[in-house]
């Protein structure tokens, strides 16, 4: 199969692994791999800039599928000195006295942001860690971008009661390239190359059903025929001398 696919994918996401068996599975069918601002994914995909996005959900999803993959871990960043340090894992009422930042690009679905309101919103969730570097507030993201701006002078830690977010593969809804989609679902799924769930493989020619060579018919055996039984000759008186 020949072509090209184009897969965005939000900062954090790693899709090597997949970019990989892509490779393997489809040698002939360039795979592009983008990475896009967290807001912009899905209008990207919309705009026909990439065929399919790996992105966080909830989000923008007019006019677009999205297959959830994954559960993230939502965490807590703060700086290595702060009170909490010690701490293995906390909760929303632990942060009830902090400032809290909250980015443009945060994709976590808050009912209700707690902690003190900040007094502005960073752009993205890089500027929120350095302000967090900065020894000011703290921040909640996926693990996975807590990982991806690793600083030595910050920890992070799980937030037990915290939204969470979810990583989804998304695509249009009117899909002009289907054969190639369902590839690509096929194998951030996880099904193996030769899955009845991927495209249909060319049948077989039918060969014509070989006919057994025909016999001669068997001629009829009749009753085996009798023999006569001679009478037994009778032997002859020897006269006496």
């Amino acid at each position: 199969m020949t072509g090209s696919f184009t897969l965005a994918y939000v900062p954090g996401v790693t899709p090597g692994k997949w970019a990989r068996v892509w490779q393997e599975r489809l040698p002939e069918t360039e795979l592009t791999l983008v990475q896009v601002p967290a807001a912009e994914a899905a209008a990207r995909v919309r705009a026909g800039e990439a065929d399919a996005a790996l992105l966080r959900l909830p989000g923008d999803r007019e006019d677009l599928h999205a297959i959830p993959l994954y559960t993230e871990t939502t965490v807590v960043v703060f700086p290595k000195d702060h009170e909490f340090a010690a701490a293995g894992e906390l909760s929303l009422e632990d942060l009830a006295e902090h400032v809290l930042w909250q980015p443009l690009d945060d994709t976590l679905g808050w009912d209700e942001v707690p902690g003190q309101p900040p007094v502005e919103r960073p752009e993205t969730t890089a500027d929120a860690i350095a302000v967090v570097a900065a020894g000011v507030g703290m921040l909640v993201v996926p693990q996975s971008l807590a990982r991806l701006h690793h600083r030595k002078d910050l920890k992070h830690v799980p937030l037990s009661d915290a939204p969470q977010s979810r990583v989804a593969l998304s695509f249009p809804i009117r899909d002009e390239n289907p054969e190639l989609i369902e590839h690509m679902i096929g194998i951030v799924r996880g099904r193996t190359a030769n899955s009845t769930r991927g495209p249909a493989a060319e049948p077989a020619p039918k060969q014509a059903p070989k006919q057994a060579p025909k016999q001669a018919p068997k001629q009829r055996r009749g009753p085996a025929p009798q023999q006569k039984k001679q009478p037994a000759k009778r032997a002859k008186p020897r006269r006496g001398r």
